[in-house]
C-alpha cells in the first residue's frame, strides 16, 4: 500500500481524524457523492474521496496503485482545480490552509489567517497536532499557498474534467491565472 492508501484508510478508520479534516478544512469523507459523473481528457478514473458543505467534490485521479494519483477538487459551480500531487500534499495543504478556495477569490492569506484565527484562537495548536497526528511535515502557509498554486497550474489540460452528458463541456480552473 503506498503512503496516500495508509493516509486515507487512517482517515477512513479514526473517526477523530476524519473529525478534525471536516472542521475546519471542510474535507468530509461522509460527502463522498458527487454532483455529477465527470471525466478527465485523458480517461484516468476520478474516485470521490470527500467533499465540502458546498457541494465540492475531491477526487483521487487514476487507477489505485498508480504511481501519480493526483487530487481534483470540483466545486458545484462547475471550476475545478489540482490540490495536491497526491494524497499526502493535498491533505497537508487542507490542514494548514483551510480557507484555501478563497484564495482564488483574491483574498490575502494573512487576512484569510486573521478571521480564522479570531473565531478560532487554538487554530495553531489544532492543527500542529493534527499534522503530527497525521504523520504530515509542518509548513508555513505561504509555503502551502506556493505549493498549492505550483500544483493548480498543472490541473490544464490533462485534469480539467468535463460533463460527458454535456457536450464535453469543460469546467473552468479555479485558479485561472497558475501562480502567482
Amino acid at each position: 500500500m503506498t503512503a496516500p492508501d495508509d493516509l486515507l484508510l487512517r482517515i477512513e478508520q479514526e473517526p477523530s481524524l476524519a473529525a478534525a479534516l471536516a472542521w475546519p478544512g471542510d474535507f468530509d469523507i461522509e460527502r463522498r457523492d458527487p454532483i455529477e459523473d465527470l471525466a478527465l481528457p485523458a480517461g484516468l478514473p476520478l474516485h470521490p474521496i470527500a467533499g465540502c458543505g458546498a457541494g465540492g467534490t475531491y477526487f483521487l485521479c487514476g487507477e489505485a496503485g498508480a504511481e501519480e494519483r493526483p487530487v481534483l477538487y470540483t466545486d458545484s459551480e462547475g471550476q475545478a482545480t489540482l490540490i495536491g500531487a497526491d494524497l499526502v500534499e493535498a491533505i497537508a495543504l487542507i490542514v494548514v490552509l483551510p480557507f484555501w478556495r478563497d484564495l482564488a477569490k483574491g483574498f490575502a492569506i494573512s487576512e484569510l489567517g486573521s478571521g480564522l484565527r479570531a473565531d478560532h484562537p487554538d487554530f495553531d495548536a489544532e492543527r500542529d497536532r493534527l499534522l503530527h497526528a497525521l504523520g504530515l511535515a509542518s509548513l508555513s502557509e505561504e509555503e502551502a499557498a506556493a505549493r498549492l498554486l505550483a500544483v493548480a497550474a498543472r490541473t490544464a489540460p490533462d485534469y480539467v474534467p468535463c460533463v460527458p452528458d454535456d457536450d464535453h463541456l469543460p469546467y473552468e480552473l479555479l485558479f485561472p491565472s497558475g501562480p502567482a
